[in-house]
């Protein structure tokens, strides 16, 4: 990762479904050649209940309990466990790159190389912070962060959804961990112990996140850069098209 030169994108804020949208614009810009590498971290403006590619939403989500409590349900294009996500509480970032920066390595040990810069970030912050294969950040308390990836056309989608404070409650409420299938497709989430930033910093959700941003900047070859009008206005319509209608969030795997 070091070798490369990277663009990165600050903490802005977007609706859920828009966050959805702007990882596979900004994957194909990638792609394309029209982007340089990037990390691009995600702000959260809604409460939301983000569900893995292969997942059906009636295995995953107690609507009833989403509804009442005010949670988007939303559906990523990478694989992987449901993600409780809210305002201020929750930080997401996001690697566009190609796979030739993690050639020689398995797919499962892509996980913790392209986490790395995160563990140590924390690791700074007095933060014990560790990693367990697959895809999990985690203290000596439980997880702190999930990845999931997506792999398309010699390049590679990875995202981590990071807690930095959580009702731990509410997990059970929203997420049917444990409980009885309701359909017959779709991948489980897995019922992990999870222990936010916030049991181990006094630094505010939107200060764990300017850390991660500078020390990514200051790790790697990389300037700060925005979500140019013309990706904005490509992800606004994969919003309208796609992640926000029922047949792309109910499809069943």
């Amino acid at each position: 990762m070091k070798e490369e030169e990277w663009d990165v994108i600050p903490p802005s804020p977007h609706p859920a479904h828009m966050h959805m949208a702007l990882d596979e614009v900004l994957l194909e810009r990638v792609i394309s050649g029209r982007r340089r590498p990037t990390l691009r971290l995600w702000e959260w403006m809604d409460p939301a209940l983000v569900i893995g590619s292969h997942q059906s939403v009636v295995n995953e989500i107690d609507g009833v309990a989403a509804r009442e409590l005010g949670f988007v349900v939303t559906r990523r294009m990478s694989g992987g466990g449901t993600m409780l996500c809210e305002p201020d509480r929750t930080i997401t970032y996001s690697l566009y790159l190609p796979e030739s920066i993690v050639a020689g390595v398995t797919f499962r040990k892509s996980y913790a190389l392209l986490d790395d810069w995160a563990v140590r970030a924390f690791v700074e912050l007095g933060i014990p912070a560790a990693y367990r294969e697959i895809n999990d950040i985690i203290s000596p308390r439980g997880k702190i962060a999930g990845a999931a990836q997506a792999r398309r056309r010699g390049f590679v989608l990875h995202h981590t959804t990071i807690a930095h404070s959580m009702d731990v409650e509410l997990l059970p409420r929203l997420i049917r961990i444990g409980r009885p299938s309701l359909g017959a497709t779709g991948v489980r989430s897995a019922n992990k112990p999870v222990s936010p930033l916030s049991w181990f910093t006094s630094l505010s959700c939107s200060e764990v996140a300017r850390h991660l941003e500078q020390y990514f900047l200051n790790e790697f070859r990389a300037q700060r850069n925005q979500v140019s009008p013309a990706e904005l206005a490509a992800a606004h319509d994969l919003v309208s098209t796609k992640y926000a209608t029922p047949a792309w969030v109910n499809r069943l795997p």
